[in-house]
């Protein structure tokens, strides 16, 4: 149509080069429901020239030193940081996030990421022991695995993507990597930053598409012997019948169904805001995110009034709108889904305090198309419900009430998933207690998604394989070898 403005149009990166694809896929601008990029529908072709670029570049990148490893890790960061406006314009629009989140958390941790593994890379020791009665000392050696398969999600594009990349090429592996097909633009825009910092051709190539088509030849190509994938318990499944035949390295960072235990002498002026935003940050799509409130029965009525009172506050608008807590989810797919649960939530005699089906929606006439949805909070609800065992993934969460400690804690572990729980309350010794009880990966008291990159992240149970961090990710990325010598 005439007037109509161009389609942005995506190129996969291999060794070095923009290579464009015989067939794409359309990509959704999630606020207006309008194609507005076309992304590569690369296969097994695609994948094959992409680990043959990536094993030729190891033998040079695996050589260099950690120091020089190091200094284009860091000029990747400072290129990143420079150009943080445009990377989170891109991010907001792509994935539907408020901009405000993509300036403030997206970008921000994705240059991190690159400045962290720059510095850990340096720091880390190895082992020596020695056997004076039999003339023998022995010590170990890591070295990089080789090319590495990574696989990141549409929830946090390029922050996930980048979390996987850094330590990986870090540690002297080189690298084929798919981004989502649903949020590829800021995968390729770093591309050419890869380029300028002076990544050599090879180390990192970007392969877009779906993971039928995509996912699934990068996972068995017998030469990729290592992958790192977040995302869904299924996706996970498939990747692990994938690699079996060739005995790879996992690294599976999965889903979470994850529980706020929000005790009688809690702080509620901080509890509520905190939980607000651990609930619906991202609109609900962060496998971090709250879905699960257990209110100690003393205090529940106070907290669900003050706590729905807070949710009705956080507005739902244009990702660009600066006074917006939430923007669009991600697809129309993912929208019905999530609105699915908020029905059998229904049918099964819950109650809706705010939110889907009760409260309006006010949006832009452009965006009356878009895939947004107001926070919902849904109580009188068993915890055999769906809505209380499945992950989400959306602006949805539960509050219910429970009376003791042993109760809340046997009620939170009872999921198939294990990987984050919140604990409020200001009793030292019960926080001490009760996170060590707890079936998660992580557990916040108090407060909520404060990081720290040097331990371990990953869940328990069906939220995952393996841990990611400053020693942990390099112990992924890395074999280790035990050498005897006899003197």
């Amino acid at each position: 149509m005439a007037g109509t403005k161009a389609l942005l149009m995506l190129e996969n990166f291999i060794d070095g080069k923009f290579l464009p694809c015989s067939s794409y896929i359309d990509s959704y601008d999630p606020s207006t429901g309008e194609v507005y990029c076309r992304v590569p529908n690369s296969g097994k072709d695609e994948i094959e020239a992409a680990v043959k670029a990536a094993r030729e570049a190891f033998p040079g990148w695996s050589s260099h030193s950690p120091q020089e490893r190091s200094r284009v890790l860091n000029q990747v960061a400072d290129l990143l940081e420079q150009s943080l406006e445009e990377f989170a314009q891109a991010e907001s629009k792509d994935q539907g996030k408020t901009l405000a989140l993509a300036r403030t958390m997206d970008i921000p941790r994705s240059v991190q990421n690159f400045r962290f593994f720059a510095s850990s890379i340096l720091h880390h020791t190895s082992e020596c022991t020695q056997m004076d009665h039999l003339g023998c000392m022995h010590y170990t050696v890591r070295a990089p695995v080789g090319v590495a398969g990574l696989i990141s999600p549409w929830n946090l594009p390029l922050y996930l993507l980048t979390w996987k990349i850094a330590p990986a090429i870090a540690a002297g592996n080189t690298v084929v990597a798919k981004p989502s097909e649903l949020t590829s633009v800021t995968a390729w825009m770093l591309c050419t930053l890869l380029d300028k910092a002076g990544v050599p051709p090879g180390v990192v190539n970007i392969v877009f598409g779906t993971g039928p088509r995509v996912g699934e030849a990068l996972v068995s190509h017998p030469e990729v012997p290592l992958i790192s994938f977040t995302g869904s318990q299924p996706t996970a499944q498939r990747i692990t019948q994938l690699s079996a035949p060739h005995c790879k390295k996992l690294s599976l960072e999965l889903g979470g169904k994850n529980p706020a235990i929000i005790f009688e002498d809690a702080n509620l002026d901080e509890c509520i805001p905190a939980t607000v935003r651990s609930s619906f940050a991202n609109q609900g799509e962060i496998c971090l995110c709250t879905s699960r409130i257990f209110v100690q029965k003393s205090i529940y009525t106070e907290f669900l009034k003050r706590f729905v009172e807070a949710t009705r506050k956080w507005k739902v608008g244009i990702p660009s709108d600066p006074l917006a807590s939430m923007g669009a989810l991600i697809s129309k797919a993912h929208l019905e889904k999530v609105r699915s649960y908020v029905k059998r939530a229904l049918a099964e005699g819950a109650q809706i305090w705010c939110g889907e089906g009760v409260d309006k929606l006010n949006l832009p006439a452009r965006s009356q198309a878009g895939y947004f949805m107001l926070p919902t909070v849904i109580t009188d609800i068993k915890d055999e419900s769906c809505c209380m065992t499945e992950e989400i993934f959306g602006p949805v969460t539960c509050v219910v009430p429970f009376d003791s400690e042993e109760e809340v804690i046997e009620r939170a572990n009872n999921v198939k998933y294990g990987l984050a729980a919140t604990v409020w309350s200001s009793n030292v010794g019960r926080v001490h207690r009760v996170a060590k009880k707890l079936q998660s990966g992580l557990v916040w008291t108090n407060c909520w998604l404060i990081r720290e990159l040097n331990l371990p992240f990953g869940g328990m149970k069906s939220s995952g394989i393996g841990r990611e961090g400053a020693k942990d990710s390099y112990d992924f990325f890395t074999e280790i070898k035990t050498i005897t010598v006899k003197h």
